[in-house]
């Protein structure tokens, strides 16, 4: 009931959508799968260290001592900035809470690429306006996507431990949204 409320609004008052809604609706939208992902992963986050590299990763950053080679110097240095704030006991879970905030905001680039390709299938209009149907459609598509890609098996494991890989994805996804930007 309350959906068909807010879609007859929706439709008295967005029939079209010009650009400068679209992009409020969008960073609405956006931010919105970042919440949702940040605070999934900042409830489900390890409250101490894993007996892989991950107890190796969060002692080095402590202390910001040189990890197994190769290590990850950047990781270590943002994990060193984020036990700052933590005393010896409650390391692993500000390391943990930073990689849940990493992995957070690889999600909100996630949506934003899928909203990017989204928008290159479905066009607007001839006046540079979107339906609120193909709007939906755009903000869904980005949604759906972006939060399938949050609750996916893998990807959770990696964003609630203090590994490196929430910090290499979330810098792969926020060099490629850089590239689609500049294309």
């Amino acid at each position: 009931m309350v959906f068909i409320k807010i879609y007859y609004l929706c439709t008295i008052f967005w029939i079209t959508m010009d650009l400068q809604r679209f992009k409020f609706l969008n960073r609405c939208v956006g931010w919105g799968v970042f919440a949702v992902a940040a605070i999934v992963y900042l409830l489900t986050i390890e409250p101490s260290t894993s007996l892989w590299d991950c107890s190796e990763f969060i002692a080095t950053s402590y202390k910001l001592e040189v990890g197994h080679p190769p290590g990850n110097p950047v990781f270590q240095l943002f994990a060193r900035f984020f036990t700052m704030f933590a005393d010896n006991m409650h390391a692993a879970v500000a390391v943990n809470a930073m990689n849940a905030i990493c992995s957070a905001l690889t999600i909100f680039f996630l949506y934003l690429t899928i909203v990017f390709f989204a928008k290159r299938l479905i066009r607007p209009s001839e006046d540079g306006t979107y339906s609120l149907g193909k709007a939906i459609a755009i903000f869904g598509s980005g949604a759906v996507g972006a939060l399938a890609y949050t609750f996916s098996d893998t990807f959770w494991f990696s964003a609630v431990e203090g590994e490196v890989y929430a910090m290499s994805s979330l810098f792969t996804a926020l060099v490629f949204w850089a590239m689609i930007k500049w294309y």
